[in-house]
């Protein structure tokens, strides 16, 4: 299965933009990971199998470029999270304050944590994604949303 290069970045170019940001923190690189994802989707010969399965291949490889990146890079000339917050539009200022303390988690707790909560991955799913186990993936999880409760403190709400 084969898409038109323009209706998928029409689709997903949100989904593959923020977790470019989520791993490399710098709008500029996320903005040019996002072109080279779907440059790259677009002179591949690759079949998929459905349109999940192009999503999961967009994701994977813009996840992997922006490890790259960030790897490079070292924070240097990385954009302030208060400036990408500003062009971003949240239901209620709980869901920004939660957003701004995932952005603050560690690397790889940050990817599972935006793949399982923002993107509506599997623990499965995102164990292949990222190459990880299942079991790895529940402990970053676990992990993750531990630190977040701690970092948010009393404005925590177990019952979600």
């Amino acid at each position: 299965m084969r898409s038109d290069t323009q209706v998928l970045f029409e689709t997903y170019r949100q989904n593959v933009y923020a977790a470019a940001f989520s791993v490399c923190k710098n709008a500029a690189d996320a903005e040019d990971i996002l072109q080279e994802t779907f440059l790259q989707y677009h002179q591949t010969n690759k079949q998929f199998d459905s349109e999940q399965h192009i999503r999961a291949w967009l994701l994977r490889v813009a996840l992997n470029r922006a490890k790259d990146v960030y790897r490079k890079r070292k924070r240097r000339n990385e954009t302030p999270l208060e400036d990408y917050m500003e062009t971003l539009t949240f239901p209620s200022p709980e869901s920004g304050a939660l957003f701004s303390a995932v952005m603050a988690l560690p690397e790889h707790y940050r990817s599972v944590i935006h793949l399982f909560y923002y993107e509506d991955y599997t623990i499965d799913e995102i164990a292949k994604l990222l190459h990880l186990t299942q079991s790895n993936v529940k402990v970053r999880l676990s992990r993750g949303r531990k630190l977040l409760k701690e970092s948010l403190g009393e404005d925590w709400n177990d019952d979600e």
